[in-house]
C-alpha cells in the first residue's frame, strides 16, 4: 500500500486557542480556515494528549441524543474528559427532545447550568433552533442534513494516509445523505477532490451542493456529482460509502436495496480504483449491503483509523468553541446569536 505514515508534530509552542464560529452546526460554519485549524489541533493533540490535559478544566457538556450512538458519545465523553472537563448524558431516544417544552426554553435553561451542547437529532432544525437561543456552543453530533465531525474524523485520516489533502482524490458512493453533505462541504474548503455518485433521486441535497460549489471556487477544489458509480470511483485515491438507509428511514430499507445495489463497494467496483486506494465508512456498516465484507475486512480499510480520530477531531472541536472562553452565561455577557441556514 502506498501510503504514507502518520507524520510528526513538531513540539512547536501551544498555540492559542481561536474560535472561527460560535457553534459547528456546518462544515460551512468553519470555512476553509476553520475545517484546516481543526485538523491541524487535531493531530497535534493526538500526537501529544499529555500537553492538553485539564484544558478545559472545569467545563461541562451536555449530551442530547434522539439516535443511537457509539462512536459520537462514548468518543465526546471520552474527549471531555481528557480534558478536565465532564458532561452529562441525555438518552432522547424515546421522545424528541421538544417533546416536554420547546427548544427555546431548553436552550435557555442549559445556557445557565454547562458549557457546551452536543445535540444528535433526527431534524436538522432541532440543531439550529437550540443554537439560535443558547448562548453556549452548540456542537451538530448528527442530524439529517450533516455529519460535520464525522467528515473532519475522515480528512484527518486521509491527511495521516496520504498527507496533502489538495492532492487527495475521494469517491462517495451510495445515498446524497448528510455524510456526503459533510463530506462535500469538507472537501471544498481543503480545496480537494471528491466525486459522489447515487442513483438518480438519490442525490446531495442543491442547497448544500451550492454552497460547496461557492467555497470550491475560493480553494481550487474541484467537485463531481453524478449516477455513474464506476467512472466516480476510477483511478480514486480512496472509497467511501454509508448505509444505504439511515437511523429513521426503516420503512425505505427494502426499497433502497433495490434501487442502491448497483452501488455496492465489492472487489469488483474497488478493483477500478488507484493500486494504492483505501477504503472508508462511517460505521456501523452492513456488510453484504453497501459494502462486502472482502472489502470492509481487507488490509486497505481504515474504518477504525476514522474511529479513532473521531476522538481526536471532537477534542480539537471542543477546544476551538470552549477553550479560553468565558466560563458559562451571565446576563453582563450575552452573545449576538445569528441565525444559522
Amino acid at each position: 500500500m502506498s501510503t504514507r505514515p502518520f507524520q510528526s508534530v513538531s513540539l512547536s509552542p501551544m498555540p492559542q486557542m481561536q474560535s472561527w464560529c460560535e457553534d459547528l452546526i456546518s462544515i460551512h460554519d468553519l470555512g476553509p480556515t476553520g475545517v484546516s485549524a481543526v485538523l491541524d489541533l487535531a493531530a497535534l493533540l493526538k500526537a501529544r494528549p499529555e500537553d492538553f490535559r485539564g484544558a478545559l478544566f472545569g467545563k461541562q457538556l451536555a449530551l442530547f441524543f434522539e439516535k443511537p450512538s457509539l462512536r459520537t458519545r462514548l468518543t465526546f465523553e471520552a474527549g471531555i474528559n481528557s480534558l478536565g472537563g465532564s458532561s452529562f448524558f441525555f438518552d432522547q431516544t424515546n421522545a424528541r427532545l421538544d417533546a416536554r417544552e420547546s427548544l427555546s426554553d431548553i436552550a435557555h435553561n442549559l445556557e445557565r447550568w454547562v458549557d457546551g451542547i452536543i445535540l444528535r437529532t433526527f431534524d436538522h432544525a432541532t440543531v439550529t433552533a437550540i443554537a439560535q437561543h443558547a448562548n453556549i456552543p452548540v456542537i451538530n453530533g448528527l442530524s439529517d442534513l450533516e455529519h460535520p465531525c464525522q467528515a473532519l474524523a475522515d480528512y484527518l485520516t486521509l491527511q495521516e494516509k496520504f498527507g496533502d489533502l489538495r492532492k487527495v482524490k475521494l469517491a462517495y458512493v451510495g445515498d446524497g445523505n448528510n455524510v456526503a453533505h459533510s463530506l462535500l462541504l469538507a472537501s471544498a474548503c481543503l480545496g480537494s477532490t471528491i466525486h459522489i455518485a447515487t442513483p438518480a433521486g438519490y442525490e446531495p441535497n442543491s442547497g448544500i451542493v451550492s454552497s460547496a460549489k461557492k467555497i470550491a471556487a475560493t480553494t481550487g477544489a474541484s467537485l463531481h456529482i453524478g449516477n455513474d458509480a464506476e467512472k466516480a470511483v476510477t483511478g480514486m485515491d480512496a472509497i467511501y460509502t454509508d448505509v444505504w438507509a439511515s437511523m429513521g428511514q426503516e420503512s425505505e430499507a427494502a426499497e433502497r436495496k433495490a434501487t442502491f445495489a448497483a452501488y455496492q463497494v465489492n472487489e469488483q467496483l474497488f478493483a477500478h480504483s488507484a493500486p494504492h486506494a483505501l477504503f472508508l465508512h462511517c460505521l456501523p456498516a452492513h456488510r453484504g449491503d453497501e459494502v462486502t465484507a472482502g472489502v470492509i475486512d481487507s488490509p486497505r480499510s481504515v474504518v477504525f483509523d476514522q474511529a479513532e480520530n473521531r476522538l481526536h477531531v471532537q477534542k480539537a472541536i471542543l477546544l476551538l468553541l470552549l477553550g479560553g472562553s468565558i466560563h458559562r452565561f451571565s446576563p453582563a455577557f450575552k452573545r449576538t446569536r445569528r441565525t444559522h441556514a
